[in-house]
């Protein structure tokens, strides 16, 4: 009778899960998901205080990819009004812009940064230049201090 090792079992697996995961045609970005559930993105954008700090895992339609070096994703939540950054390290994963309306499932840490005035134009002048609107930047709609909410990615699958 033959029988697998458990390296042999071990490799058959991850070359079923990466055909499965090309089959759907999914592409994975960064570290392995873990989480089971989704947290919607509109009840972190309702109380971020409550996810702070706290590993969540999101799902939704990509409608803005950082142009500069796509570091960054926007998740559009389920209710399509809203929308949260999903930002990585630069360098350690790279989001092509063709993946701007396509669906996301994506982990990472919510964070929470409080900028004051100063910080927050900074902030969205940076934004500005990734997206190649740098020309057109008004500083003058930001009249005071500005919550930051996003998610330090760890990992995505985009399909």
């Amino acid at each position: 009778m033959n029988t697998l090792r458990p390296s042999a079992v071990a490799l058959l697996a991850a070359v079923l899960s990466a055909s499965l995961a090309s089959a759907q045609g999914a592409k994975e970005y960064g570290k392995p998901l873990t989480l089971k559930e989704q947290t919607p993105i509109s009840a972190i954008l309702k109380n971020p205080k409550a996810y702070e700090g706290k590993r969540v895992q999101v799902e939704g339609t990509i409608v803005e990819v950082c142009e500069d070096r796509g570091c960054w994703i926007r998740i559009a939540g389920d209710n399509g009004a809203e929308a949260i950054r999903f930002k990585v390290e630069d360098g350690v994963i790279t989001f092509p812009l063709e993946a701007k309306g396509k669906r996301a499932l994506a982990e990472g840490v919510l964070t929470i940064t409080n900028l004051t005035k100063e910080q927050a134009i900074a902030q969205a002048k940076e934004m500005a230049r990734e997206r190649g609107t740098l020309a057109t930047f008004d500083s003058s709609k930001y009249t005071g201090p500005v919550t930051d909410v996003q998610i330090a990615g760890e990992g995505a699958r985009i399909k």
